[in-house]
């Protein structure tokens, strides 16, 4: 199914409001309490991660930005999901349930949100070490072309994070996730790494309705290798909904367990802000905990 012109006009004019509202807004302050910016001088990275204090080790996220920061430098990218998605504000309702249609940005359903919260009820939040990297633009938009970042990720970026958070080093405890660009590199860097993954997710992925085939193989051959819990999330004015649509097809068909969500709201910030960071915590909070995802 091809992407009809209405949403592929609204994904870009998404990613343009996006990066001009960003420019406007220098990253804040890091407070050192619930934030740690972390730099890595040889891969020329950066990470701004998550680390509210615990009296356990916590599982991790490795949450990857979307393509609108990536050209504007280390510090713009590795903030993002705190200062332009909001992360920080939703983590700390997550800790103080319920949730309201406000907190999701207006975009939500009723029995979608009753679930969420429904589980919150039953099981108490208990957070989340979210590592944040600078996501990079990659030219080879294939697996192979993501294979060094994924390596970044994997012998770099998560051994410190776990060191500096005190984190959980479990891969039962350890989880990828990623908004459109991020998503589809999360992907990519998830189903090549089943040993050290233990859930996958993507929200709003960018991919392409003919590529379904392609993640469906490898997410099939990562499966076989280790099973770990897959999930991705769209929204109804997602331009890529269609690719995620025909993804989640070729799943079933290769017979791969994994959840589909598909929430209210546009391709945008908001939706980064609302549904979007919602559901990334919160699904992965329960599945790193061994907890029924909602």
């Amino acid at each position: 199914m091809a992407f009809t012109r209405r949403r592929a006009l609204l994904g870009l004019a998404a990613f343009s409001l996006g990066a001009c509202r960003s420019k406007q807004t220098p990253p804040s302050p890091v407070d050192g309490l619930r934030w740690k910016d972390l730099s890595f001088a040889p891969e020329e990275q950066r990470a701004l991660v998550l680390a509210a204090p615990s009296s356990r080790p916590l599982p991790v996220l490795v949450a990857l930005h979307g393509r609108g920061e990536s050209g504007r430098g280390l510090e713009v990218g590795a903030f993002a999901w705190r200062d332009d998605y909001g992360l920080d504000r939703i983590d700390r309702r997550l800790h103080a349930p319920p949730l309201t249609g406000a907190e999701l940005e207006g975009f939500f359903r009723a029995d979608r949100l009753a679930q969420m919260n429904d589980s919150l009820a039953k099981h108490p939040y208990e957070g989340l070490v979210v590592a944040c990297p600078y996501t990079p633009v990659v030219a080879d938009r294939s697996e192979k072309g993501a294979v060094p970042f994924g390596r970044f990720v994997t012998d770099v970026l998560l051994p410190r994070v776990r060191a500096e958070a005190k984190a959980s080093s479990d891969r039962a405890a350890t989880g990828i996730d990623g908004v459109s660009m991020g998503g589809r590199l999360a992907l990519f860097v998830g189903f090549a790494h089943p040993e050290i993954f233990g859930a996958v997710g993507a929200l709003q992925p960018a991919l392409k309705p003919e590529e379904a085939p392609v993640f469906a193989k490898l997410a099939r051959a990562a499966m076989d290798k280790q099973p770990f819990a897959l999930r991705l999330v769209s929204s109804d004015d997602d331009p890529f909904l269609p690719a995620v649509r025909a993804l989640s097809a070729a799943l079933a068909e290769a017979q791969v367990p994994h959840q589909l969500v598909v929430t209210p709201g546009p391709h945008d910030y908001a939706w980064n802000r609302g549904p979007g960071g919602a559901e990334m915590l919160l699904w992965h909070e329960r599945v790193l905990r061994g907890l029924p995802a909602p």
